[in-house]
């Protein structure tokens, strides 16, 4: 059927040509070729399913989905601390601009910084719109014997403790074995590939800590007690008892850790078309003023102060800092202890 109307249209232009019909339907035609968004957005998620990237991301498209007229779908690739996820958008997913990559900067940048894959950022990528800032933390079950971050180091100090991650290149992995580094405390790191996971080995006992940004923690409240935080200022002391900075606690140099997510596009794509690069820049930066979407994440349970727009500079700018921070903490990333 669909053959048939395609021919008899093409028979009404061929036939009518002298009489202007292709004069109005050549300008339609080429309009609508040139329509952007034309088709459902293909996003790759470096992690698994089920995860805070998953999370934001839904509630994200809630709101710009609508604006830009076309609806999403979601892959997901966990495995090689991301770089799985980016082998596929780089090298197997068409650069046109209705493929998207929503990941997570902070670890996918150490990633990158440690495992050097051969995809080059920012040549192959951008990310243009950041979605939030989750700083990390150190967490236990609320039956747990640790009270506070104090016995924790102190623990450390007599045995090798278990810390479940969902990743070994991530802010809150560094964050744990510099803290081991500066206080004498040793730390073993034991990867579950994703936030869930972590969550359930903390909760079984499979670890005696675990280190994950502060967001899916707090998800969780009933469960867990925060001991800690990277970061020069805890904002959610009062939902974590006043946990306090670790700097504060110990007299320590490290540095604030956090996690940003990001949506990022084939920088090629961008470059080669501008005018549609910025409706993808625009409508994202709108979303954070529309309420769907801060409507759909509240349902999720995360905190909404995590949520905090980036635009491609801010982007860029962090991503190459984890660069930066991945190779000043090589060291202690490929050490045997953590």
């Amino acid at each position: 059927m669909n053959n048939r109307i395609r021919a008899v249209s093409r028979r009404t232009f061929l036939g009518g040509a002298m009489a202007g019909a292709g004069t109005i339907a050549m300008p339609s035609l080429v309009r609508s070729q040139d329509a952007y968004p034309s088709e459902t957005f293909r996003v790759v998620i470096p992690t698994r399913q089920g995860g805070g990237a998953e999370r934001i991301a839904r509630a994200f498209d809630a709101a710009w989905s609508q604006l830009l007229g076309q609806p999403f779908e979601y892959e997901f690739f966990p495995g090689a601390a991301g770089q799985i996820g980016y082998e596929v958008f780089v090298k197997q997913r068409e650069h046109n601009g209705h493929n998207l990559l929503f990941g997570n900067m902070g670890p996918e940048m150490i990633m990158y910084a440690t495992q050097k894959p051969d995809y080059k950022f920012p040549e192959d990528y951008i990310y243009f719109c950041r979605t939030d800032v989750d700083d990390s933390c150190v967490f236990v079950r609320k039956d747990s014997e640790f009270q506070d971050i104090q016995q924790v180091v102190d623990a450390a100090k007599q045995r090798a403790l278990n810390v479940a991650v969902s990743r070994i290149p991530h802010p809150a992995s560094i964050g744990i074995l510099a803290l081991g580094e500066q206080t004498g405390g040793t730390f073993n790191l034991v990867p579950y590939q994703g936030g869930n996971p972590t969550q359930v080995a903390v909760l079984n006992g499979e670890a005696d800590i675990g280190t994950l940004p502060i967001a899916g923690i707090l998800q969780l409240g009933d469960q867990f007690r925060v001991l800690t935080v990277f970061n020069k200022e805890n904002i959610f002391a009062e939902q974590t008892n006043n946990a306090p900075p670790v700097n504060e606690v110990f007299g320590t140099t490290i540095p604030d850790l956090y996690s940003s997510r990001s949506w990022a596009v084939h920088t090629n794509w961008a470059d080669e078309n501008p005018d549609k690069f910025q409706k993808l820049v625009d409508t994202s930066k709108q979303v954070f003023e529309d309420p769907k979407f801060l409507e759909a994440y509240e349902k999720t349970g995360a905190p909404v102060e995590v949520i905090k727009y980036g635009d491609r500079e801010t982007c860029t700018e962090y991503a190459l800092s984890m660069v930066e921070f991945a190779q000043r903490y090589a060291e202690i990333l490929s050490a045997e202890k953590g």
